[in-house]
């Protein structure tokens, strides 16, 4: 199939994403120009229960998503004939929301004659660093050209963490992955012991940047051992016996910004030196790319930056917005799919468990 023929229908695609706690639609041109994008946070449906529920986070995709679309293609100042196809987050996620998103995909696909794309959120994450003029940017923030492949991911989030050869669309060698817990979830934990609110990450950098990370030592599991897999369970245990050896088992407040800030080194020169095995494992790759939730912490990307330049390559992040799950990257993904004629039929089932290197068969 001509490599473009699959965008002559239409000037631009759609994307929904609903994989877990943000639901989130957004338009994209086929150079890869934002159109429209819209992203609704569930956090004040799920904080008083301490972390994501799939039921209500159902709902609420149900409740938000059509509405979020109409409000991105008016503001996109199409119609659905403009349209060149529909893509939805299939898998991997939770099975409510995934079975929402790809619903309403379907539907819309089916309506008006268009191609519809299961996009695998993992493959929207990987590949929103070749995304053109927006994403491109180095760990200070500062416009790069997009990567070029083949490149290097980690990707971090609450619920994934992996190291990803990156050598094409569709193309993926998983490097590493966690033995045990993501490394997003660590942060939510550790947060949670530390009494800090939901979601945990963001609470716990800004309390880390009170502490001293060296007052009460934790440790740094697999650090320097052969490979690039990850474990965080040990780190996480490691947390709660430090809070139980303060007086009375109740960190005072000194105590809590300085576990924080240990944890957060721990992360950090774990995931640095994980890095730099991966790096060693594909010589030949164009650039380190960090990507998901965990990607949005200040000492994570310093950390990355400076192992990735001692290498002699460039760290890539998303602006800190696309981080988090959001529709661009899924609609940008839908288009890579389109070029190449990639398509999938409307019989298409989510998938809640979806490895990257199942996409190449």
């Amino acid at each position: 199939m001509d490599k473009e023929a699959s965008m002559k229908c239409g000037s631009a695609v759609l994307g929904l994403e609903s994989s877990c706690d943000e639901t989130a639609a957004a338009v994209l041109g086929a150079d890869g120009t934002i159109l429209a994008e819209a992203v609704l946070s569930q956090e004040a449906e799920h904080s008083p229960y301490g972390g994501v529920v799939p039921e209500i986070a159902a709902r609420a995709h149900l409740d938000y998503l059509p509405r979020l679309v109409a409000q991105v293609m008016e503001r996109a100042g199409l119609g659905y004939a403009d349209l060149a196809g529909v893509a939805a987050t299939s898998g991997p996620g939770l099975i409510g929301g995934l079975i929402v998103g790809s619903t309403l995909g379907k539907g819309i696909a089916l309506a008006h004659g268009l191609p519809f794309v299961a996009v695998n959120h993992l493959e929207a994450h990987a590949l929103t660093a070749t995304l053109p003029g927006i994403v491109a940017q180095d760990a200070r923030g500062q416009p790069m050209p997009p990567v070029r492949f083949p490149y290097l991911l980690l990707l971090l989030s609450g619920g994934h963490c992996q190291c990803v050869a990156v050598e094409g669309v569709g193309r993926y060698r998983r490097l590493g992955t966690t033995l045990d817990d993501a490394v997003g979830e660590a942060f939510d934990k550790a947060a949670k012991l530390l009494g800090l609110p939901w979601p945990g990450g963001p609470a716990l950098e800004r309390l880390a940047r009170q502490g001293d990370p060296a007052r009460i030592p934790l440790p740094r599991p697999l650090l320097g051992r052969p490979g690039c897999d990850f474990s965080w369970s040990g780190l996480k245990t490691a947390v709660a016996h430090a809070v139980a050896r303060c007086p009375g088992g109740v960190p005072s407040a000194q105590d809590r910004a300085d576990i924080a800030a240990g944890f957060q080194a721990a992360v950090a020169a774990v995931l640095a030196d994980r890095a730099r095995h991966a790096i060693a494992m594909l010589p030949d790759a164009t650039a380190l790319v960090v990507a998901g939730g965990v990607a949005a912490n200040g000492a994570v990307r310093g950390a990355l930056a400076a192992a990735a330049e001692a290498r002699g390559l460039p760290l890539v992040a998303p602006p800190v917005r696309l981080c988090t799950d959001n529709a661009v990257m899924v609609a940008w993904a839908g288009i890579e799919r389109l070029r190449l004629g990639l398509t999938d039929a409307l019989g298409h089932a989510p998938r809640p468990r979806w490895p990257l290197e199942e996409l190449a068969a």
